[in-house]
């Protein structure tokens, strides 16, 4: 089979997109009406339809996007005489352990308002799930992203459908379509995705709205003033013409969101919510004339006391997550490791300051192994732990630090570990804990991982500052 990669019309791109200002000047009189912008529906067929050669932009592959798996195929199509195909890498790729990008209009955008839905047509060379499938993801806000998750993919050509959350809203959209593919499902196996026929249509059999905010349950959180977060787990859930249902995530630009007090909490257009003062307030929403199933609870305790600024010199610390260094390469902050994992994040920015915060925690990694670490010359690790709320009796918070062995990679045959465990003295509730741990781990050339467990305890809930290593 032939593989045409970045072939004239294809081009990889890095995700830093200049954003464009579209201004419509009058010609030869104030009376000519401004042009409305494309309403061609068609994305891909046997070529990509209104866009440039240029139009598929990687997501970052400082985070770990391969862009080398993206080209055409001239020997498998469901219509016509070529498709799109896709190499999902395997997890040990030096290139990056996933795939995923967007195809964009680097135009003015197109006028999507007369149709209700995007279809295509898709298969693997294995059954596999796809982590995303969708369109709206533009990289300037992405506020109108409209996608699925998880899609499982069959080994035969399969129609997909993804329902607009509000066809109103999209009347210059220039993210045309959306992937992101890694080899979770298949047991770090890679393989091939084939994508063809994409378009915008009006199926006019999509039915029974029902938006939701925060999945569809009604939470409370304890936080503080000048706190910043987004409303999360957006969606709205739709009846199709075959009688199933239908979950599509959606960006926070669909929904009109409200806070019962202003004075406690306000929330943007697009679901960011600040914390002004001391109260509660409660976030609500509605999509379309209908109220979204679910709601915030802000219970605000006045004003947060950051962790204590770090002293040490930069030229003396390699950092894993802090505001006062350059942090390395990091993988994730939570692995989202299943089915054992039952750890969520909550992190918020407050004062434009980043904190970690860990919910419903049992155990989580921090991953930073592209490249790996020589931490030979670091004599500590440091972290900052905050404990909020009532303090849990015997709380415990286990480190382990993991070093790769001489391959650099993550495999239990040759991985090297030091833990090192805080007990009850070292942690106060409702007070930032510094905690600093001699490395013994040795050697130490290749680290990639931590892990924090909480040792069988109650601590179930936690705040993280200022990790990094820093030598004495």
């Amino acid at each position: 089979m032939k593989i045409f990669k970045f072939k004239s019309y294809f081009a990889i791109a890095t995700i830093t997109i200049l954003s464009t200002t579209v201004s419509c000047e009058r010609g030869f009189s104030d009376e000519i009406a401004v042009a409305k912008y494309p309403l061609t529906p068609e994305v891909f067929t046997d070529f990509p339809v209104g866009l440039t050669d240029a139009f598929f932009v990687s997501f970052d592959p400082a985070e770990g996007a391969n862009v080398n798996g993206f080209g055409i195929d001239e020997r498998d199509a469901y219509r016509g005489n070529t498709s799109i195909r896709i190499e999902v890498p395997v997890p040990n790729d030096p290139d990056g352990n996933y795939i995923g990008g967007i195809f964009l209009d680097r135009g003015n955008g197109r006028d999507l308002t007369a149709y209700d839905a995007l279809t295509f047509w898709a298969k693997g060379s294995t059954t596999a799930e796809v982590g995303l499938l969708g369109f709206g993801t533009n990289f300037q806000g992405d506020i109108y992203a409209a996608n699925l998750s998880d899609v499982t993919l069959s080994t035969a050509w399969k129609q997909y459908t993804i329902p607009f959350p509000d066809a109103s809203k999209l009347v210059q959209e220039k993210g045309m379509f959306a992937f992101a593919a890694g080899t979770q499902s298949t047991n770090g196996l890679g393989y091939s995705i084939w994508i063809d026929e994409i378009r915008f249509e009006k199926l006019g059999n999509i039915a029974q709205p029902r938006p939701y905010i925060f999945d569809g349950q009604d939470d409370t959180i304890t936080s503080f003033n000048s706190v910043e977060m987004n409303a999360s787990d957006l969606g709205v859930t739709f009846n199709l013409g075959n009688g199933s249902d239908l979950n599509v995530n959606a960006g926070g630009g669909y929904f009109n969101f409200e806070t019962s007090d202003p004075a406690v909490a306000k929330v943007s257009d697009n679901g960011t919510i600040t914390i002004l003062s001391k109260g509660t307030a409660k976030i609500t929403a509605s999509q379309n004339g209908i109220d979204a199933k679910g709601s915030l609870t802000i219970n605000s305790l006045g004003d947060f006391e950051l962790a204590p600024t770090p002293t040490q010199a930069a030229s003396d610390v390699i950092s894993i997550f802090s505001d006062a260094y350059e942090n390395v390469n990091i993988k994730f902050y939570n692995g989202y490791w299943q089915p054992w994992q039952t750890t969520t994040s909550a992190d918020f920015t407050v004062q434009g300051n980043e904190v970690l915060n860990y919910e419903n925690f049992n155990f989580v990694g921090h991953q930073f192994d592209d490249p790996t670490l020589d931490t030979t010359s670091m004599t500590h690790l440091h972290l900052d732990v905050y404990v909020p709320g009532e303090f849990p009796a015997g709380a415990k918070l286990k480190i382990t630090i993991k070093d790769f062995g001489p391959d650099g990679i993550d495999t239990a045959s040759d991985d090297i570990t030091q833990e090192y465990t805080i007990d009850t003295a070292d942690l106060a509730a409702n007070a930032w804990s510094s905690v600093d741990i001699p490395l013994t781990l040795s050697p130490r050339t290749k680290v990639g991982q931590f892990i924090f467990t909480n040792d069988g305890s109650n601590l179930t809930n936690f705040y993280l500052d200022n990790v990094y290593f820093y030598k004495q």
